[in-house]
């Protein structure tokens, strides 16, 4: 059965990814920390793949993942081989990108998204050996991300990997999935979880206006304060969320929104920072600014245009990926075969939602 409320979460982190890349609000990232909500649902689905099929599910994942970025790739590195772009052996890490594929000039702001892939990936292979980690020990190992971070943000730790500093600040969401998962966040009385949500937001708060990045209060740049505050919305959107939301498919049009925000969140998030540096330029021609909130508006809904262009072009990869049917536009109604009447006519029965498989690019 869905959890129709963790689809509305992705589908929410999604649509916020995308604003936040047209608008540049900073306010945006402590309204809704979507990267870190978004870790965390994968981590509770991978948790729930390892438990059903073990160590397979981490083939499965990568499965999922790859052919979207495979089609992404197919387009844009011979773009960027005749623009300038090298053609060296690391162009295969657009293959398999466990550590960041190389790009040229207008490239790497236009496919800057394939960080999260990367981050998936490491956190996909790590998955086996942390849930076992974490079976054994949860606290300990729910807190070594965080600990890592601290100690690179306050030069204990100077200069680490980039992989370490990924897992320091994003992997403590992941295991907060492991968390949800196995009903730990669930688990947690009032009395527990409420103070650790709010002393954790507090002190993510206190960070981060004690620490602004270039952009101000933008948690992109706060890595400690994003890790923290991320964590104590997770655990309240994750430990006191509701066991489901019903009323999405109250709204067909709604629930049909949300269905296919989840069966094409990957093609959503690879393909949309690549219209949004496409779209810059009318800044210049039609005059518009971040200051103008009708600019604003039409280049967010142009974004989505577009976006939605290219996910009824190439979105059904996403289907083949997890075997299923392919479909240019999910969660439509399909009639199921039914036996024949005595006259030879054919009965129809009540048609039906078939219900969509977790979106990969949080559940993969």
């Amino acid at each position: 059965m869905r959890n129709r409320y963790l689809d509305l979460l992705r589908a929410l982190a999604i649509v916020r990814v995308v604003v936040y890349h047209v608008t540049g609000w900073a306010t945006l990232t402590l309204v809704f920390p979507a990267m870190s909500v978004m870790f965390a649902l994968a981590g509770s689905l991978m948790a729930a793949s390892l438990r059903r099929s073990g160590a397979p599910a981490v083939g499965r994942r990568l499965r999922r993942l790859l052919p979207s970025l495979w089609v992404l790739a197919a387009v844009f590195v011979p773009a960027m081989l005749l623009t300038g772009l090298p053609l060296t052996p690391k162009v295969l890490l657009w293959l398999f990108p466990v550590a960041d594929p190389p790009a040229n000039y207008w490239g790497a702001l236009a496919l800057s998204p394939i960080w999260y892939l990367r981050d998936y990936l490491w956190f996909v292979f790590a998955s086996p050996v942390a849930l076992w980690l974490f079976r054994r020990a949860p606290l300990p190992t729910l807190l070594a991300p965080y600990v890592l971070l601290a100690a690179i943000e306050s030069g204990i730790y100077p200069d680490p990997p980039m992989a370490l500093q990924q897992f320091g600040l994003y992997f403590g969401a992941w295991l907060l999935g492991f968390a949800h998962q196995d009903g730990t966040l669930r688990r947690l009385g009032n009395r527990v979880l409420w103070p650790t949500a709010a002393a954790l937001i507090a002190a993510g708060g206190a960070w981060i206006v004690t620490h602004p990045g270039p952009r101000g209060f933008d948690l992109n740049d706060i890595p400690l304060g994003n890790a923290l505050w991320s964590a104590g919305f997770i655990l309240v959107l994750l430990g006191r969320g509701p066991a489901g939301a019903a009323w999405v498919d109250r709204s067909a049009l709604f629930g049909r929104v949300v269905t296919v925000l989840n069966r094409r969140a990957l093609t959503v998030y690879l393909w949309h920072m690549a219209f949004v540096v496409a779209l810059t330029p009318l800044v210049d021609v039609v005059g518009w600014s971040h200051q103008d909130p009708l600019g604003l508006a039409i280049r967010v809904l142009l974004v989505f245009a577009l976006v939605g262009v290219v996910t009824l072009l190439v979105g059904w990869v996403e289907d083949v990926a997890a075997r299923r049917r392919p479909e240019l536009l999910p969660g439509g109604r399909r009639p199921v075969p039914g036996p024949r009447l005595a006259e030879g006519r054919v009965a129809v029965p009540e048609q039906r939602t078939p219900e969509p498989e977790p979106a990969e690019i949080s559940a993969r």
